[in-house]
């Protein structure tokens, strides 16, 4: 086995420590958001400024469900991303003091993703593909299919936000160095391409370059700033701490 995967199955049972911490943790808070999840379905109801259907009879009560658990794990995402970091950092050497710029710019990301996505990206996707309805066609959408639609919209952007952080990590543990990242950009746009067309709910090349475009941005912010860091490495196999 290499290094690498010897570091990545450490890094998998560093986890087992604390999935049940972090699973009691997340059902506990989607309990809570459950008390709340009337007024966040309305909000959500904002951006198609419409009615919503049901078409089951447990159609709204699942709705409200994922609406509880996606605000859920939306607030924990700091601990999320905490445990995951304090899981990598010991295999792969990283210091506390880089696990705290790991996590914190990692947690800014995320929801700077989220913000762009609902104050920009998904306004304009939705109203996008609603500009087809017509007299022929008249949309009766789905509550469980909206809360889907927006859920999915919302944190496909706020993981692709973080990026920069994935390009960065790989460069200061000498897995993939800058030159790597800017001898394959030709590729990095298929790449991003194929990843716009598979987390857009839909695939109009609208909403395909609404997600694309920002991930490309992402990709040179990578680039820039493994090189602003100094974090660059000569790429190896990655050994694990003994």
């Amino acid at each position: 086995m290499t290094g690498s995967l010897k570091s990545f199955a450490l890094v998998l049972l560093e986890l087992r420590r604390f999935v049940k911490l972090l699973a009691g943790t997340i059902a506990m808070t989607t309990l809570v958001f459950f008390f709340v999840s009337s007024r966040l379905l309305t909000g959500a109801q904002d951006f198609l400024g419409q009615k919503l259907y049901f078409f089951s009879v447990a159609g709204p009560f699942l709705a409200h469900v994922n609406v509880a658990f996606f605000g859920a794990l939306y607030v924990l995402m700091p601990l999320c991303m905490y445990v995951l970091w304090k899981a990598v950092s010991r295999p792969f050497k990283i210091s506390k003091k880089q696990l705290f710029w790991f996590v914190a710019t990692t947690c800014v990301l995320f929801y700077g993703g989220t913000i762009f996505c609902t104050a920009v990206t998904l306004p304009f996707g939705i109203q996008f593909l609603l500009s087809y309805q017509s007299e022929e066609l008249l949309a009766y959408i789905s509550v469980g299919h909206f809360v889907k639609f927006v859920i999915l919209f919302i944190f496909a952007f706020g993981l692709i936000f973080e990026l920069p952080v994935f390009m960065l990590f790989t460069a200061q543990v000498g897995m993939i160095g800058r030159a790597t990242y800017e001898k394959y950009r030709r590729y990095a746009v298929l790449v991003i391409a194929i990843l716009a067309a598979v987390l857009t709910p839909t695939p109009d090349v609208v909403n395909m370059a609404l997600m694309g475009v920002p991930l490309y941005f992402l990709y040179e912010s990578g680039i820039l700033l493994i090189r602003l860091a100094g974090a660059e490495k000569k790429e190896t196999n990655v050994r694990p701490k003994q």
